[in-house]
């Protein structure tokens, strides 16, 4: 620890007699300062020991010394050394009385004890002290780097909070807690999180300082990685500010950590790498091989039923119209799933990479679930492979309807058009290796119609539980209808029959003339004619099922009309 006005009182060789502020001699000592000046606090930092031998002082004026003595209190001067046998015989009364008054500490300085001495002792301590620190520095970067190689991040923060006399977070790249230090320490690590978004937010390496939950204690937070987005945060908490010591621990322990996070980034793609082969071979119909490939790494993904999840970043105008079809449309994928403080952070802020965001949040949570996800990037594309009922497809289902709540947000607030990446994206339904293929196929169509629909998620087994009729509002199909029925709509619009609504009763009962005549109040002779004529001038037969499904989806599609 620094010197102390007790330690150099303590101090055999200097001789110092405490004649006022017995009761503040416990306070640190930053250096020791001669001045003879009337007004020396211009000059003074605070901390400071102020020697003198009253020379240009009336330090027998009561008045006088009282506002020199309460100068240098309110400059932060810890003490006054006066040296007795020089100017003054003995410390005058008056200024004994001042420095009582203020509580400042006031030590007699015997002649045959030299200001330098003083100043020495002062340095000598502080040297020895910052030696110790660094020494300490150095045994506790030692203690971080064996924990951190023999048992991990966990074992790195528990020496630390050991180091630091406190407690000691890992937050993930999206800001979920991943470690804490004690285990009591969970919860107050939590508390912070959203200090740990707005820490994301900026370059690394950043740091800040917050209040701790309710005042607790002190919290400095560190992003870690060497990219401009930081991959994970350290926290450490502390009763009071760190000292040179525990500074160095925190320094060797942000060192380490950064080390070992980007050596994830490497092991990460080469894991993609793998991942990325694992899944061609699970498309061209190669599911041993894949299984061969993936090992123990992606392994467990193979032995249940996974889904296949397929990602496309859209351009789409920022108008208010695309949230209105949001929020008229809500993602139905793990129903009852409600978007947590984390993904509407995310959902808010992409950084205009929303794919990025996606395979950081499915990847985050697969880690803290202990699950296995295979995320490949496919050019404007991301393929994802995750456990069915797994971490990584909920979380996939919460960011999605984070993303659905922020687009109905900004549709509210009516924010100006523009350009902007949107995220689209569609879930197959439960499949195994064998069919990784058909899977594949399914998380496409489910990603083409939540396309169509300005929907951000769909699963492939909404299509199969819904009905097709929504899909005819695709304007190709609508362009398809029109023209199928333009001559038939022409032939009515000159008065000669009304073939259109002729169909549609005869198609709706099923080819029964009896009862598609009855509907439409004519002779069924009359109504066999109509589709004769019908049958003429399309040039097609209406024997041909094919044509009577073309034709009766044709009349649903223009059904508005």
């Amino acid at each position: 620890m620094p010197p102390t006005l007790a330690s150099l009182v303590h101090h055999s060789a200097l001789k110092l007699t405490v004649r006022a502020g017995e009761d503040r001699l416990d306070v640190p000592v930053r250096w020791a300062h001669v001045s003879e000046l009337a007004d020396p606090v211009p000059y003074m930092e605070g901390g400071e020991l102020l020697l003198i031998t009253a020379l240009k002082l009336d330090a027998e004026d009561p008045e006088a010394m009282r506002r020199y003595v309460k100068r240098l209190a309110g400059a932060g001067v810890v003490g006054l050394g006066f040296a007795v046998g020089v100017n003054y015989e003995d410390i005058p009364a008056a200024l004994v009385e001042a420095a009582r008054q203020e509580g400042l500490p006031l030590l007699e300085v015997p002649r045959r004890t030299p200001f330098l001495a003083i100043s020495k002792a002062v340095s000598a301590a502080i040297a020895a002290d910052q030696y110790r620190a660094v020494t300490a520095g150095f045994a506790a970067q030692r203690e971080l780097t064996r924990q951190a190689l023999t048992d991990g991040p966990e074992g790195l923060l528990t020496a630390l909070a050991s180091q630091v006399d406190g407690w000691a977070a890992l937050y993930d790249a999206s800001g979920a807690v991943v470690a804490t230090a004690p285990e009591w320490a969970g919860r107050r690590a939590a508390r912070i999180t959203a200090d740990v978004e707005r820490l994301r937010e900026r370059p690394a390496p950043a740091s800040s300082v917050v209040a701790g939950p309710e005042d607790e204690d002190r919290v400095e937070l560190h992003s870690l990685g060497t990219g401009r987005r930081p991959r994970a945060a350290l926290a450490v908490g502390t009763a009071a500010a760190l000292g040179t010591a525990e500074r160095y621990a925190v320094h060797s322990a942000i060192a380490l950590l950064t080390l070992t996070t980007e050596r994830s980034r490497s092991l990460h793609a080469a894991e993609q790498r793998i991942g990325t082969a694992v899944l061609r071979m699970l498309l061209a119909g190669e599911p041993d091989h894949a299984r061969a490939v993936a090992g123990d790494l992606y392994g467990a993904l193979l032995d249940a039923p996974f889904r296949m999840i397929v990602a496309e970043s859209v351009a789409v105008s920022g108008s208010a119209s695309a949230a209105l079809a949001a929020v008229e449309n809500p993602p139905r994928v793990q129903a009852g799933a409600k978007p947590s403080a984390a993904a509407l952070a995310a959902a808010s802020g992409t950084g205009g990479d929303p794919l990025g965001a996606l395979a950081e949040i499915v990847e985050s949570a697969a880690a803290r679930a202990g699950e296995s996800v295979l995320v490949v990037p496919e050019g404007e594309r991301l393929v994802v492979l995750a456990a069915d009922g797994g971490a990584a497809v909920a979380a996939c289902a919460e960011y999605a309807t984070a993303l659905e709540a922020a687009r109905a947000g900004s549709a509210v607030r009516e924010t100006a058009a523009g350009e902007e990446d949107e995220l689209v994206v569609g879930l197959s339904a439960p499949a195994g290796p064998i069919a990784a293929a058909a899977a594949y196929k399914q998380a496409e169509q489910a990603l083409s119609v939540a396309r169509r629909r300005g929907r951000v998620c769909v699963e492939h087994e909404q299509l199969a539980a819904g009905s097709v009729l929504p899909l005819l509002a695709d304007d190709a199909v609508r362009a398809f209808a029109d023209g199928l029925l333009r001559a038939l709509r022409e032939h009515d619009a000159t008065g000669r029959g009304d073939l259109v609504a002729s169909l549609r009763a005869w198609l709706s009962r099923h080819g029964q003339w009896d009862a598609a005549a009855a509907d439409l109040g004519v002779h069924r002779h009359t109504l066999r004619y109509r589709m004769r004529r019908v049958e003429e001038i399309l040039g097609r037969s209406l024997d041909d099922p094919d044509v009577r499904m073309e034709l009766w989806l044709a009349l649903k599609a223009t059904s508005a009309d």
